[in-house]
């Protein structure tokens, strides 16, 4: 099967030279890269941001990790300064009895009695020369564990300040997906309304619908009322009404009392 798929590849390969030549690394890099683009871009934006809060998350195991090596850290270093201190406890009780055994020397004594027993001064020469060795030994030993404390403690406090920083750009990691899942949010609304169309076409024929039929009432109420209007013959002469009564009616109004006769004129 390996074979078959190493053959397949190796005529593909062959094809694409005898196409493309010595630019075939150059195309097939291309083509690579824009599918990989084209890919990413196809990925929807809610699981990117699904995978930037899991990516997140997965930053509490290596923070609780470092607090974990910072603590141990801080024990490693308290108990190494307390050691320090031990040591130079001692080198000062060290120095305190080599400066008494070398002034007693300087007193050019023969025997000296310590603890209730008596040495020569050979013998304390040889005890102050032992201990002095011994002194200078550990006074620099005590010197290179200073120094180590010191930049154990500088380390401390660059993984400290590490610590702090990590998780300061946690939480503000946190607050920009929560910015961008609500800028999503807002996106999306806007999407929805923009597509929100609202058809009032029904509406718009009922309305029309309805004007015409009122229309069309209108004009049968006009035309029965034009027919009844002509439907009697008027009866009455039309008679010729005096001017003068007119104008006395109209200005004095008519009176019960008045039983003049108005002549008509011809």
């Amino acid at each position: 099967m390996f074979k078959k798929t190493g053959l397949v590849v190796g005529a593909i390969a062959l094809l694409l030279g005898l196409i493309f030549g010595r630019e075939t690394l150059s195309y097939v890099g291309t083509f690579v890269h824009g599918t990989r683009q084209a890919v990413r871009d196809a990925v929807p934006v809610e699981f990117e941001i699904k995978r930037a809060r899991d990516m997140v998350k997965q930053l509490a195991p290596e923070i609780e990790h470092n607090m974990h090596l910072i603590a141990k850290e801080e024990v490693g270093v308290e108990r190494l300064k307390n050691d320090i201190k031990r040591q130079e406890s001692q080198l000062a009780k060290n120095r305190a009895d080599i400066e008494r055994l070398t002034g007693d020397l300087k007193r050019g004594e023969s025997n000296y009695a310590y603890g209730g027993v008596m040495y020569t001064s050979k013998q304390v020469e040889s005890d102050l020369s032992r201990r002095f060795e011994v002194f200078k030994d550990r006074d620099v030993h005590v010197a290179k564990l200073k120094e180590l404390a010191s930049a154990r403690e500088q380390r401390l406090i660059a993984a400290r300040e590490k610590l702090r920083a990590m998780k300061s750009s946690k939480e503000q990691l946190l607050v920009e997906i929560e910015q961008m899942e609500t800028r999503l949010a807002m996106v999306k609304v806007a999407q929805t309304s923009a597509q929100l169309s609202i058809d009032d076409s029904t509406l718009s024929r009922t309305r029309q619908l309805i004007d015409e039929i009122s229309t069309k009432i209108d004009v049968q109420e006009k035309l029965v009322g034009s027919q009844n209007s002509g439907g009697h013959i008027t009866l009455e002469e039309p008679g010729d009404e005096d001017i003068t009564q007119r104008v006395s009616e109209y200005f004095h109004g008519a009176s019960e009392d008045d039983t003049s006769v108005v002549v008509k004129l011809d």
